[in-house]
């Protein structure tokens, strides 16, 4: 799939807010800096779309972008940044619950994981509870332009292995690069798939 228009739309910071709930919506979210802004960027292929920072935290509301004047791409709030005050996260924390468990129209949800760590449980338990709440979810890996090829393969197994304690099957996972433009084409051909083939 090309994208051929990526436009923002609005910025809420509560789900009953967001656009109304008549076209495919997809959102990226994961820990504070793992690399959701650079990545919607790389994807539609506009650097200044989703402001980036070098410091955790700068997303702080529910953004919508407009793809192709048909479907939405979200990027959420990180998740488990420690330095904001504890009523601040647990805002953050409500406002991301509420977005994922009550929009009517997410397809999927892209949950980036830097493939640079070891499995993390914040990663780990976070997914378990999309399985447990029944989200449809895949898993991204970030930054693999800092890994080789066979290091790349071993990440995505150690999550899988990690994983297989709780859940019969692990969902799909993509591995990316925001600056060697790596994933885009799968990601993208993925969301086309999903467009066609799940009904709203």
């Amino acid at each position: 799939m090309d994208v051929l228009k990526a436009e923002f739309v609005v910025s809420n910071s509560t789900v009953d807010k967001c656009p109304a709930p008549d076209r495919h919506e997809y959102a990226f979210i994961g820990r504070s800096n793992v690399g959701k802004s650079s990545l919607i960027n790389m994807l539609t292929n506009n650097k200044n779309l989703a402001k980036t920072a070098a410091k955790p935290g700068k997303t702080q509301l529910i953004n919508h972008f407009l793809i192709n004047d048909s479907w939405y791409m979200v990027d959420l709030p990180g998740y488990g940044y420690a330095r904001i005050s504890e009523t601040h996260r647990q805002a953050f924390e409500k406002m991301i619950r509420d977005y994922i468990l009550k929009r009517e129209n997410l397809v999927c949800l892209f949950v980036l994981v830097d493939s640079r760590h070891e499995p993390l449980r914040i990663d780990l338990e976070f997914m378990e509870w999309l399985g447990e709440n029944g989200v449809p979810f895949v898993m991204v890996f970030t930054k693999a332009d800092k890994l080789t090829a066979n290091q790349r393969i071993k990440c995505i197994d150690k999550y899988h292995e990690a994983m297989l304690d709780t859940w019969e099957t692990t969902p799909m996972a993509f591995m990316t690069s925001s600056e060697k433009r790596l994933g885009r084409e799968e990601l993208l051909d993925y969301i086309d798939e999903l467009n066609t083939s799940v009904k709203l």
